[in-house]
């Protein structure tokens, strides 16, 4: 069975980006003395998935370089693209089927990257079973929420909280009760 893992910055109101779609935010608790367990959890994973909004934003922080080397990276789009990146492969297939496919190729852990969209789409069919969120002390007042709605009822238990000089705070959670029969 393959785990979806969404491990994911959010400010203390729950947004991920600005409207423009900037993490510019984020900047406020990089100290150089910690990566906030980020080392650890990319080694943990076998793949990675995200939308086609979160990929272009990849790039564009990369300033050209794939800031995720050495992992295959599967992007949901609607739209035909390529890519320069060997082990970056695009999809428009549906989340359920991904996670089948995930399955059957033998992967152990896929790290849900983001955006909202694709991660409101996991979340509707219950296909998250664990949250790493770390919270940044900062209101923005408005731009992309982490969850939209609609979504299901999910039950979730805490695994770790973790509490961080620069004043993050990272939340680790389960998911209680999985609905993975969709998967069956």
């Amino acid at each position: 069975m393959t785990t979806i893992a969404l491990y994911i910055a959010t400010s203390l109101d729950g947004y991920i980006a600005r409207k423009n779609g900037s993490v510019d935010w984020l900047s406020t608790v990089e100290t150089g003395e910690t990566d906030y367990g980020y080392a650890d959890f990319y080694q943990s994973v076998d793949a990675l998935v995200m939308g086609r909004k979160t990929y272009e934003a990849s790039v564009a922080l990369g300033s050209g370089e794939w800031v995720y080397p050495g992992k295959p990276c599967y992007v949901f789009t609607r739209q035909y693209q390529t890519s320069k990146q060997s082990d970056v492969f695009f999809t428009s297939g549906l989340p359920d089927r991904f996670v089948r496919d995930m399955a059957a190729e033998g992967l152990q852990r896929v790290w849900l990257v983001g955006g909202a969209e694709l991660v409101a789409s996991f979340l509707k069919l219950q296909l998250i079973d664990e949250f790493i969120l770390s919270i940044v002390p900062i209101f923005l007042g408005e731009g992309i929420s982490l969850f939209t709605p609609p979504s299901s009822e999910v039950s979730l238990t805490v695994t770790d909280v973790q509490q961080y000089p620069s004043g993050l705070v990272q939340l680790k959670y389960k998911q209680i009760d999985r609905a993975r029969s969709i998967l069956s």
